[in-house]
């Protein structure tokens, strides 16, 4: 029973062996964070029994759960998705690191699919020791959407700063020939329908970065920001809302984005590399177009720090708070927007 309607947050435990387990229990183990929701960590006892200790948290407790009908509203909960006891090894790619986020991975989103829990807060994996049968995707974004529906934008946010990329995790070398005028349009309409159904922005202003430097600087480097992207930003049928391209260095050199809610990057790096140096200790990753919501911290699994207790928490943190947010507006925009009211002309009485 949840007499006071908390949002059940699910969360996968990401690679064991990288700093996941680490930003999640320092969360987790706030007091402040089960009164805003209930938590439900997909992992094992003898898995955080490891943490607890190596992280000094031996007052930290939560409540066992097999089962959902177990779940327990006051108290963090760690739903137990294997029983063995796993070799970790902090700092190091293993296949076991690999095989064991892939299983609470697993769980939690066959949880989120069957409405177990409201949303999905996913900690770092290793997008290369994942690789098995069971996932032969490059990342969270693309098995999400496999599994859950929609489509997917990425979308990395902040309290200032939002930003989504056209093309995701392919290879730089791929980036000109997968940019045309359909996909572009397509991004802009998508992160357009995000800032104003996940984030409550009524007439959200987007800003599209330009692909080649100078964004293309009049057809002087490439012509693809001339014969691409200027007419997708046209047919977008936002007008007034939509402004590009935009060359990416002198955009985030003159702090141009903060006259933007939304801004949409061509290309992975494009869009990350300023938002991480902007935004990192607060940034999220959010995976806008699924039909659930799901969240992460805007880093990786940072093996170069796992098992050292120096992680910060604050972006897994806000990944929590963004979900539940997101979850809530979501859920005020279908109520709004369900049966609106028919536009009429009121004349003037004389």
């Amino acid at each position: 029973m949840n007499p006071e309607n908390k949002l059940i947050i699910g969360i996968s435990q990401g690679d064991v062996n990288g700093i996941g387990l680490e930003v999640a229990l320092k969360t987790l183990a706030e007091p402040g964070i089960i009164e805003i929701c209930t938590p439900v960590l997909f992992s094992s006892a003898k898995t955080i029994a490891f943490y607890k200790k190596m992280l000094n948290l031996e007052d930290f407790n939560y409540h066992p759960a097999r089962d959902f009908n177990q779940i327990n509203h006051k108290k963090v909960n760690v739903f137990m998705c294997y029983e063995e006891e796993i070799l970790i090894e902090p700092g190091k790619a293993s296949d076991i690191g690999g095989k064991y986020a892939y299983i609470s991975l697993d769980k939690a989103t066959q949880a989120l699919q069957q409405n177990n829990i409201h949303a999905l807060v996913t900690a770092p994996i290793n997008k290369r020791n994942m690789q098995s049968e069971q996932f032969n995707f490059v990342g969270h974004t693309e098995y999400l959407g496999a599994k859950l529906g929609g489509d997917p934008l990425m979308l990395l946010c902040s309290d200032s700063l939002r930003i989504a990329v056209a093309t995701g995790h392919i290879p730089v070398k791929e980036v000109a020939q997968k940019i045309t005028s359909e996909l572009v349009a397509k991004k802009i309409l998508q992160l357009h329908q995000s800032l104003q159904k996940d984030f409550g922005i009524r007439k959200p202003k987007i800003a599209v970065l330009g692909l080649n430097p100078h964004a293309s600087d009049n057809g002087t480097i490439g012509n693809e920001d001339i014969t691409i992207i200027t007419p997708a930003i046209q047919s977008s049928n936002l007008s007034g809302l939509v402004y590009g391209p935009y060359p990416a260095d002198g955009f985030f050199g003159n702090v141009t984005y903060k006259q933007f809610d939304g801004i949409l990057a061509m290309y992975h790096d494009q869009g990350l590399i300023p938002f991480k140096t902007l935004a990192f200790s607060e940034g999220v990753n959010f995976t806008s177009g699924l039909n659930a919501v799901r969240t992460s911290p805007d880093h990786g699994t940072a093996y170069d720090i796992a098992g050292k207790n120096k992680a910060n928490e604050q972006s897994f943190k806000q990944a929590i708070y963004t979900a539940i947010d997101v979850y809530k507006n979501r859920k005020l925009y279908a109520e709004i927007t369900e049966n609106p009211l028919e536009f009429s002309n009121i004349k003037k009485e004389r």
